[in-house]
């Protein structure tokens, strides 16, 4: 429903789309999936905030950057225009986690604090990387790489210098390194790039007036789970 630059069904509220654009938008993805419930939103603010939520329709958005839940029909929803997305489920299906992952809220302890929120044993969960800025797109300064390489040295594998004081940064793979040592080992997903696959919106390519797309997953009325 949206007019250019957010004609590529953008989802965020926050974007400087009209909102009642976007929540039509939004109505159109859940008809689309046949979703079993409205996708409970998030506020993200880049922190480490987890909400445990249930299937129920709410008008607010709690401000968190993670999202868990065990109850069936729930919908969760992460919106990125680069950061890395991460869902969760348990072996059983038993119960789903959505994060929002950007190199500060993965520095700081968002996927580590989602697992917390988790009851399954961290062998049973299985953890899908969404698409997020590629490591060869993704430029950061010193001080991004010295943060994380000082609280895990192994992280420097994960930055390429390519002049004085600018490093590519792989987000995607700083996240395998913590989920690794959380004692996730069931990590899949990866490999796409948001800045130049122009099927996803970037903040970093397109600015401010960026879009938003969402990665979903939902626990079935029958408690199965969806990717």
């Amino acid at each position: 429903m949206s007019s250019p630059p957010f004609d590529r069904l953008n989802l965020g509220l926050r974007s400087g789309d009209a909102t009642d654009l976007v929540q039509a938008n939004r109505v159109g993805l859940q008809q689309a999936l046949a979703l079993p419930a409205a996708p409970r939103w998030l506020c993200q603010v880049h922190g480490t905030t987890v909400a445990e939520l249930g299937p129920l329709p709410s008008a607010d958005e709690p401000q968190a950057d993670a999202a868990v839940s065990h109850l069936p029909g729930t919908v969760l929803a992460i919106l990125t225009a680069d950061c890395l997305p991460v869902l969760f489920c348990a072996m059983d299906g038993c119960e789903i986690a959505a994060a929002h992952a950007g190199w500060r809220g993965l520095l700081n302890g968002v996927l580590e604090e989602t697992l917390i929120g988790l009851r399954a044993p961290r062998e049973n969960i299985l953890a899908w990387l969404g698409p997020c800025i590629g490591a060869a797109s993704y430029e950061v300064g010193k001080e991004v790489r010295t943060a994380f390489v000082e609280f895990d040295p192994s992280a420097a594998s994960c930055f390429a210098a390519i002049r004085p004081g600018h490093w590519l940064c792989d987000l995607a793979a700083l996240a395998r390194l913590r989920l690794e040592a959380a004692g996730v080992s069931h990590i899949y997903g990866g490999g796409f790039d948001t800045f130049t696959d122009r099927r996803f919106y970037s903040y970093r390519r397109e600015g401010p007036r960026s879009g938003r797309f969402a990665s979903l997953i939902w626990l079935e009325p029958e408690s199965g789970f969806h990717f």
